[in-house]
C-alpha cells in the first residue's frame, strides 16, 4: 500500500486526540511507523500546495483586506526539532521553544469570511529571512504572481516598519496598522521636534477625525493619518494609515477588528488539526506536517463555509456520528448479572 500526503492529512483531519505516527501506523494495515516516517522525510510539501488547494475555493472582492500575522507552535518540552528555537509567544506573553509560523490571511470582510492563502516557516537560522522579508515576499507573491485582488494590508506593530509599510504603499495599497508608543513622530509641519507618540496632544476634532503626522525616517512627502483608537479601558491604540481620505476613527476602528480573524485562524489551527503535536525531530518532517495540518484546516474551513456550521462542529461531529453508531450497533455490547 502506498503512503501519500491524502493519507496523512486525513489522519489529522479524522483524529480527536493522538496526533503522532505511531498512532497513525497503529491504524493502518501494511504500513509501518518507518514507511511513514520515511515519507514525511523525503517529501517536500511548500506553501504553493495550499494555494493549489485554496484558489479555487476563496471568494474573492476588490476591497479585501489582507491580514499577517505570527504565532509560535508550541515545542517547549522538544528543544531537539531542528527548525524550534526560543522566541517570544503572543500567546503565552514570554519566551518558549518553538516553531515560527508567519501566516497571510485573506479577508473578505463583505461576506464574513477568510482564508489563509499562504504561509512562512520563521527559521533565521537556516535560511537568513526575517519576518518581515517573508512578508514582503508573501505580498510580492500576491500581487504579482497569484493576482489576487485585494486593497487593504492590516497588520499589527511588529510589523509597521518603515520599509515595510513604504513597500505597500508603493504597491497602491492601503494600510491599517498600530505603531508603538515610543514611535517618533511629528504632527506640526516641522515647527517642532519629533515626539513620541504617546506624548501627542489630541482635540475633540482630532479624536475623531484623526491627525495628519510626518513619521520619523519617511520621505518627506509621505504623510500618514493617526488615529487614537480605544480599545479597552486599559488599552489605547494608535492607529497609522496611508490613506489620507480617512477621516473616521469609528471606522478605523472597525477595519481593525478584521485583524481578529488571523486570532481565530490560528486558535482553530492549533485546536484542530495537531499542528503542535508531531514530536518528530527532523525540520523537514515538522514542514510536511505543518503543511498537511494547514491544508486540514482549509478542508475544515470550507466545509464549515458550505453547510453552515463552525469548523468545531465539523470536527466533533465525527465523534458524534460514532457515538450514534455504536449506541445502535454496539463494538463492544454492555452486560449487566
Amino acid at each position: 500500500m502506498r503512503f501519500t500526503k491524502l493519507n496523512y492529512c486525513q489522519y489529522l483531519l479524522s483524529t480527536q486526540i493522538n496526533y503522532t505516527l505511531t498512532n497513525l501506523a497503529e491504524h493502518l494495515e501494511q504500513i509501518s511507523h518507518d514507511k511513514i516516517n520515511r515519507y514525511l522525510q523525503n517529501e517536500k510539501l511548500t506553501p504553493r500546495l495550499l494555494w493549489e488547494n485554496v484558489k479555487d475555493v476563496i471568494e474573492i472582492n476588490e476591497d479585501a483586506y489582507i491580514v499577517f500575522d505570527d504565532t509560535v507552535i508550541d515545542k517547549r518540552y522538544a528543544r531537539e526539532i531542528e527548525i524550534s528555537k526560543r522566541q517570544y509567544s503572543g500567546n503565552e506573553h514570554g519566551i518558549i521553544q518553538g516553531i515560527g509560523l508567519v501566516n497571510c490571511i485573506y479577508v473578505n470582510h463583505k461576506i464574513g469570511k477568510f482564508w489563509v492563502v499562504d504561509y512562512r516557516i520563521y527559521d533565521p537560522d537556516r535560511d537568513g529571512k526575517t519576518k518581515i522579508e517573508h512578508v514582503t515576499e508573501m505580498l510580492q507573491n500576491l500581487v504579482y504572481h497569484k493576482s489576487l485582488p485585494f486593497k487593504t494590508v492590516l497588520m499589527d506593530s511588529w510589523y509597521a516598519t518603515n520599509k515595510l509599510m513604504l513597500y505597500i504603499d508603493g504597491l497602491g495599497k492601503y494600510y491599517y496598522c498600530p505603531l508603538k508608543r515610543n514611535r517618533l513622530v511629528d504632527d506640526t509641519g516641522d515647527q517642532e521636534d519629533y515626539k513620541r507618540i504617546e506624548l501627542l496632544s489630541w482635540d475633540e476634532k482630532e479624536l475623531k477625525l484623526g491627525k495628519t503626522v510626518k513619521i520619523k525616517k519617511f520621505p518627506l512627502s509621505k504623510k500618514v493619518k493617526l488615529f487614537r483608537v480605544t480599545v479597552s479601558t486599559d488599552r489605547t491604540d494608535f492607529i497609522a494609515t496611508n490613506d489620507l481620505l480617512q477621516d473616521s476613527t469609528d471606522v478605523v476602528q472597525k477595519v481593525c477588528k478584521e485583524r481578529l480573524q488571523v486570532e481565530e485562524f490560528h486558535r482553530e489551527l492549533k485546536q484542530l488539526t495537531g499542528i503542535e503535536s508531531c514530536q518528530c525531530r527532523k525540520g523537514r518532517i515538522q514542514r510536511n506536517h505543518i503543511a498537511c495540518a494547514i491544508l486540514v484546516w482549509l478542508r475544515l474551513k470550507t466545509l464549515a463555509y458550505k453547510s453552515g456550521q463552525t469548523i468545531y462542529q465539523i470536527k466533533h461531529g465525527l465523534l458524534s456520528n460514532y457515538l450514534v453508531q455504536q449506541l445502535k450497533r454496539p463494538d463492544v455490547a454492555m452486560s449487566l448479572v
